[in-house]
């Protein structure tokens, strides 16, 4: 474990596409065409990217790759006819961990529907009560269990800035909670999303997800499961769906990161830039929804903060994912590993889903602001934990910003 840098040193953390190589450009060709033929063949929706030009179509509408580039992608250990329905459905992990640290994102129009996003399921990152026994840092004793509230629709006149992420692992379709943030090169203007690190990489013993997506304000109405079985995308998704051109989570959780047992859990925390999948209006995401949160990279101490509130979707059950909940509570302290800076922890009967989702406090100007996201919880439920966002998430935070501040 590394301890956190200061913040003139911070690490920028590592992003979801690398500088260009050749195997790179075969992976992003690959990706484009095979991506663009299965969402053709799997219900007619079409593709983004130039490289959908590079496929011919037949009679029968359907995309056909040509033999020459087949040959060359194969040379790269590339097989397109592995890559099914605009996800890789045949995730072979070997090759996942070779291939998904050179990955982009491009976007498969109609990919989310409403069937595919209510579907999701959790990430699941639990830790075991025996993860925080010995000295490991400061922890106070777990807090009392804090009920969920359910979010009153519609959940955009609330809390504009909750949404859901989507992505496609090795397990499957998942999902998990995210925050609309400022964006200090575009003020006003933002396309940044805020999220865990672990809804867009697998940490020390995988790679980066694939065809990661933002749904701002899902289920607005907040719809039960049972009248969201024929829902229509824009009754799931009100303010589009928004793909992630970007995204970038810190060195430590790719390099410590775990799935339980709380390994990583101080560094994850992940920015995601975003573009409409539809091509948009012209309105940037903060626009569309009215809204976004700054974020406190000076975050207070423990004593400092009066309340926290968490907001999200808990996919696990007693909850299903479909509606918004909120909880809030003073937090106390919580240290993994005392080598890490210590994290916030509130009681709260969230589960699985909601990680990533944003933890807000009002700041010395009597604003609100993110100070943390959802990472872990119990197995069993009744508390969650957040990293506390110093120098290396807002590392994290300005390099994506000035990536695109030109743009």
């Amino acid at each position: 474990m590394r301890s956190i840098r200061p913040s003139s040193t911070a690490r920028r953390g590592r992003n979801a596409r690398r500088t260009t190589s050749p195997v790179l450009a075969a992976v992003a060709l690959a990706s484009a065409l095979a991506l663009t033929a299965t969402a053709c063949d799997s219900g007619g929706a079409e593709a983004g990217g130039e490289a959908s030009a590079s496929a011919a179509s037949e009679g029968d509408g359907k995309i056909t790759i040509p033999d020459d580039i087949k040959d060359k992608l194969k040379e790269h250990g590339i097989d397109i006819d592995k890559w099914k329905n605009g996800a890789w459905k045949n995730w072979d992990r070997d090759d996942w961990l070779r291939e998904a640290d050179e990955y982009i994102n491009p976007i498969i129009k109609g990919l989310w529907n409403p069937d595919r996003m209510r579907d999701a399921d959790d990430p699941d990152k639990a830790v075991d009560a025996g993860d925080l026994t010995g000295d490991q840092g400061v922890t106070d004793p777990a807090p009392e269990p804090v009920d969920a509230k359910a979010v009153s629709p519609t959940y955009h006149a609330k809390v504009p800035e909750a949404g859901k992420v989507f992505f496609d692992s090795p397990e499957g379709t998942m999902v998990c909670s995210a925050t609309v943030v400022k964006d200090p090169a575009h003020p006003g203007k933002s396309n940044l999303v805020w999220t865990a690190g672990h809804c867009v990489h697998a940490g020390k013993k995988g790679g980066w997800y694939r065809n990661i997506a933002f749904a701002p304000s899902y289920n607005d109405e907040g719809k039960p499961a049972e009248e969201l079985q024929n829902a229509t995308r824009e009754e799931v998704a009100p303010y589009g769906v928004w793909w992630g051109d970007w995204a970038q989570t810190s060195d430590q959780w790719i390099e410590q990161g775990g799935e339980t047992g709380g390994d990583g859990a101080s560094y994850d925390f992940a920015v995601i830039h975003v573009t409409p999948e539809d091509g948009g209006n012209g309105k940037s995401l903060e626009e569309t929804v009215g809204s976004a949160l700054p974020v406190n990279f000076k975050a207070p101490a423990v004593t400092g903060v009066d309340s926290i509130t968490a907001t999200g979707y808990p996919a696990a059950p007693p909850f299903d994912g479909q509606e918004l909940y909120q909880c809030q509570d003073k937090p106390g302290r919580l240290s993994i590993n005392k080598a890490d800076p210590t994290m916030y922890r509130i009681g709260c009967t969230m589960t699985g889903g909601s990680s990533g989702g944003g933890w807000v406090a009002t700041g010395s100007d009597g604003k609100p602001a993110l100070v943390s996201n959802t990472s872990i919880g119990p197995a069993t439920a009744g508390w969650l934990a957040g990293p506390r966002l110093g120098g290396v998430a807002q590392g994290v935070y300005d390099s994506v910003s000035k990536k695109f501040a030109r743009r």
